[in-house]
């Protein structure tokens, strides 16, 4: 009768411990900067805005008076709030389809093996690197009433000069100077559609597809995901624009809907960024401009879970999400 020998062998779990807190020590160690960032730059604001919106601060005194919920329902009942948020809407409805779709089919263009392809693909991508702050000032230039680039190039065709930088015109002014700068997007959908499978292209054109057809059912699921992206960047991009609209607005309160800086900026180019901005620095209203600011960040949370949970489902991914995560669950 044999005995089977113990056989020592030195335990690894001491040594894995180690290493895997030497590892979880370099992980937080290189993301620390974009931690420190995140919180001071970011969640810190952010609290502290929440805190203001519950009071009627006006910037320079040391007390600030309790108000509750005095502003949020100042907020919700405010005219200009729903006024300023139905044009920014407005906005979203011209520039966000025509973005998206606008870089697609110029990157659909420029991924084909034409003549001086790499000449079009700098022309188109020089306005995406021009600051906004610059590029409003082009724009404001161009279309200036009397000198104006815009109204020149109308009157060799017997047309009136149009006051584009009042009014209604401004609007549209906007919308074209923010679809100028479409090289961003252009470049993203280039490089995504590098990337589609050339095999099922082929396979598709012997199955007799066309080239809408190879479009449609190839291309368009494999971008999909890079498509839904884009979309929801440029959804709050839109909804954020301030700048553009303030830059772009003539010096004058002629035209303009009340006084104090929000009186350079025409009623159609109001935005809610634009009314935020006056209830801060023209007002002194930091309580209800704080209130304003976490009502919208709270909308564009929703808005965007919304495009994610109604257009997810169309998205094809060649791997599943969901898969990927069961799979880290179990590890």
């Amino acid at each position: 009768m044999t005995t089977a020998a113990r056989v020592w062998r030195p335990s690894t779990r001491g040594r894995v411990g180690r290493k895997r807190g030497t590892g979880s020590v370099a992980f937080y160690g290189f993301i620390s900067p974009w931690l420190v960032g995140t919180l001071l730059l970011a969640l810190f604001p952010l609290g502290y805005a929440l805190y203001i919106s519950f009071t009627n601060w006006d910037g320079l005194s040391k007390v600030k008076p309790w108000a509750g919920l005095a502003n949020y329902r100042e907020v919700f009942s405010s005219p200009d709030t729903w006024s300023s948020l139905s044009r920014t809407l407005l906005l979203i409805i011209f520039v966000v389809p025509a973005t998206i779709v606008g870089s697609l089919v110029l990157a659909l263009f420029l991924n084909e093996r034409v003549k001086g392809r790499v000449v079009f693909r700098t022309l188109i991508y020089i306005p995406a690197i021009i600051p906004p702050v610059a590029a409003a000032l082009i724009w404001k230039n161009i279309f200036e009433t009397n000198t104006g680039s815009a109204n020149r190039f109308l009157a060799l065709f017997g047309i009136r000069a149009v006051p584009w930088l009042i009014g209604g015109h401004a609007f549209y002014a906007l919308v074209v100077m923010m679809l100028w700068g479409l090289g961003v997007g252009i470049i993203i959908d280039l490089a995504v559609l590098q990337t589609v499978d050339v095999e099922q292209l082929h396979a598709a054109k012997i199955d007799g597809a066309n080239a809408f057809l190879s479009f449609r059912h190839v291309t368009l699921p494999a971008i999909s995901p890079v498509l839904l992206f884009q979309t929801v960047l440029v959804l709050i991009a839109t909804l954020q624009t301030f700048i553009p609209a303030l830059l772009l607005s003539p010096a004058t309160a002629a035209n303009a809907t009340q006084g104090g800086v929000i009186g350079l900026v025409p009623t159609s180019n109001t935005f809610y960024m634009v009314n935020v901005y006056a209830q801060f620095f023209s007002y002194s209203r930091y309580g209800f401009g704080s209130a304003l600011i976490v009502v919208f960040f709270i909308f564009i949370l929703l808005l965007t879970g919304i495009i994610f949970k109604v257009f997810g489902r169309s998205v094809y991914y060649t791997v599943d999400p969901t898969a990927t995560n069961r799979k880290a669950r179990r590890r």
